[in-house]
């Protein structure tokens, strides 16, 4: 599913982080009463009324030339405008009407987006303190106080109102994310598959910034390929444009089945790659690993073997995820990409009957019995999948808040191997039933 993107914009101190916060219910912004504390962008996911969707916080809006941080904070807010599918213009109740508040409204109505204006710092509904603003001829402003919350619920009923519908995918349709650091070769691996320049491919690191889809038919499925931008570390996100990859990406991320990690073989397995297939598997979506640029490594028959065993001790879940060693360039192995992307898809959606779940369960606890905990014995029951994609098996006892970590790793190992689950996450949950 693909998220719409709401922004948050105006002039410095209009409480327009505090107001983030509230909306997304965490501090994840920094809020100061110093004009201009948000310089950079801040994202984060929100939820109502089960519409999910991206709130993004931007930097207060000035019309001075002369400082340069004014300026690179107007380039970056004019960037959130153009990338934004709702935008939340905040003003200050308190002050009232600034001039610089209709120099934004002309900013929003040159931009043809949809738009609300919000009055924050409305402790009392009954306040008549933000009547002014309907000066500005930007329809009825929405009173809230970031502070106290008083109005949030309003305004995010009104919020998720304003999204369109969600259009139905195809259900067979498979959405495959191409994820990975800047410059690894994804659009040319997606270009590769699919036959044809589709995707502009440079040696300038960075060069995709949207997520782009490319379908294609492979043995009666449908195949959805979103090319993606690469995701750096977070401390060198620095220009607008980054910013807003590395949104994309996690955007792509929600809406993929299965999403293909691209590795650079010459640099090898870096942190960032790391955090990248943790953010995947713990959305629950399958994984791929391709090592792209085999070609340009010296190797003999154990080199490949030696990379997965490297990775898997960096991480241990990548021992349940296939690797792939290619050459986008040159077409080594990529068309087996295909292959092992449908035998995920199957992996994903595996479902296995209750009979055999609870027969896989006593053969686990015959083999090795929960460790008691404070002198209370804890008995495993039964056990049944109840869900696929990713594959969900319950675990039913009469005190599983007890078990220990180490038992439920133990559970899910057994269960894998008997069932494989190969390339996508596999979640085991504890039940409480009365013994």
């Amino acid at each position: 599913m693909n998220l719409p993107v709401v922004a948050l914009v105006g002039r410095p101190n209009v409480g327009k982080s505090a107001l983030f916060n509230r909306l997304v219910g965490g501090n994840a912004a920094i809020v100061s009463d110093e004009a201009g504390t948000t310089r950079d962008r801040h994202f984060a996911r929100a939820e109502w009324n089960g519409r999910a969707f991206w709130l993004v916080d931007t930097g207060g809006l000035t019309e001075d030339p002369n400082v340069p941080m004014d300026v690179e904070i107007r380039r970056q807010v004019l960037q959130a405008i153009a990338e934004a599918d709702l935008l939340l213009l905040v003003v200050d109740a308190i002050v009232g009407v600034h001039p610089q508040d209709a120099h934004v409204v002309d900013l929003l109505r040159n931009a043809q987006k949809p738009w609300l204006l919000v009055a924050n710092k409305v402790d009392d509904p009954r306040s008549t303190d933000f009547y002014e603003f309907y000066r500005l001829g930007a329809g009825d402003p929405y009173p809230v106080s970031a502070q106290n919350g008083k109005g949030s619920g309003d305004l995010l009923d009104a919020i998720v109102e304003r999204f369109p519908e969600q259009e139905a995918e195809p259900e067979e349709a498979l959405h495959i994310a191409v994820i990975g650091r800047p410059n690894v070769g994804k659009s040319s691996l997606v270009n590769r598959l699919l036959g044809e320049e589709r995707l502009v491919v440079a040696d300038t690191a960075g060069t995709t910034r949207d997520a782009i889809d490319a379908p294609m038919q492979y043995h009666g499925r449908t195949l959805m390929f979103i090319d993606t931008a690469g995701l750096r570390r977070q401390s060198k996100v620095e220009e607008g444009i980054e910013f807003y990859s590395a949104l994309r990406t996690r955007r792509a991320i929600d809406r993929a089945d299965i999403c293909v990690l691209m590795i650079d073989a010459t640099e090898g397995l870096e942190n960032q790659d790391l955090k990248i297939a943790t953010l995947a598997w713990e959305r629950g979506t399958g994984l791929v690993i391709v090592v792209n640029k085999w070609d340009l490594v010296e190797k003999d028959d154990k080199t490949a073997a030696r990379f997965e065993k490297d990775a898997e001790e960096k991480a241990p879940f990548l021992r349940f995820v296939p690797f792939l060693f290619t050459s986008a360039k040159s077409g080594l192995r990529v068309t087996r990409l295909l292959d092992v992307l449908l035998q995920v898809d199957a992996e994903r959606q595996k479902r296995i009957s209750t009979s055999q779940v609870n027969a896989r369960l006593e053969e686990l606890v015959a083999r090795r019995q929960p460790p008691q905990s404070h002198g209370r014995e804890i008995k495993l029951l039964y056990a049944t999948q109840v869900q696929v994609a990713p594959p969900t098996i319950a675990v039913f006892g009469n005190h599983p808040e007890l078990l220990e970590e180490h038992y439920v790793r133990y559970l899910h190992n057994g269960f894998r191997e008997a069932w494989g689950f190969t390339g996508t996450p596999l979640r085991v949950v504890l039940r409480r039933r009365a013994a």
